[in-house]
């Protein structure tokens, strides 16, 4: 069996383009021997200084909680428990549409962390910056590698590094493959910079 090459994903639990480019990933795992690991970065520290829309800026400030969380879950368990918290966090707030429901962040949150297997009370860690300096120093390993035109996710597969990609649905099968044969074969030419079409569909989950 081949050795399996690292590949490491920056994301923020909110961003759905980030749910369905990490989802990609899990597919990709299956047809191509890779090991995805997974980073936390942050909406609301790539936007600290920039001009963005009062919603958006609303909705990043409430994004910065489950962030929080993912950092406090990693420092009491360790890295290996990022994937799996990511995926009930990403499940509840993008297929369940738990973000567009009325409701408490906090109980979603709380949630997610028992179908994890992890302490239910690290959800006081949404109101705490305990661990902010873990997700900005997480946020900025992510974004130096990119520039801080872009946002997220970030992958990086040994010294490539990129944002994206940018897709609306998850391919499954041989088709992720493919779809990440083509993305590395792309972002590998080191003055490939820019690919890039208006966005005509919204994230799609199934």
């Amino acid at each position: 069996m081949s050795e399996k090459t690292p590949v490491d994903l920056w994301f923020d639990p909110f961003c759905p383009f980030a749910w369905v480019t990490s989802r990609w990933l899990l597919e990709v795992e299956k047809v191509r021997p890779i090991e995805p690991r997974w980073h936390i970065m942050s909406l609301n520290v790539l936007n600290e200084g920039k001009e963005v829309p009062d919603a958006y800026r609303e909705m990043i400030a409430r994004a910065i909680g489950p962030v929080r969380v993912v950092a406090a879950a990693a420092a009491k368990y360790g890295a290996d428990v990022v994937g799996p918290l990511y995926t009930e966090l990403g499940t509840r707030f993008h297929n369940q549409r738990a973000l567009h429901r009325l409701g408490d962040l906090r109980e979603t949150v709380g949630e997610a962390l028992a179908a994890a297997g992890l302490d239910p009370a690290l959800v006081e860690a949404m109101d705490s910056t305990e661990y902010d300096e873990a997700v900005r120093r997480s946020h900025d390993t992510g974004i130096t590698l990119v520039g801080q035109e872009v946002g997220t996710p970030v992958i990086r597969v040994g010294d490539n590094a990129f944002f994206g990609p940018v897709i609306s649905s998850v391919p499954r099968g041989e088709d992720a493959g493919r779809l990440w044969d083509g993305v590395l074969l792309v972002t590998g030419f080191d003055d490939f910079f820019e690919l890039k079409r208006t966005r005509t569909r919204e994230p799609r989950f199934d």
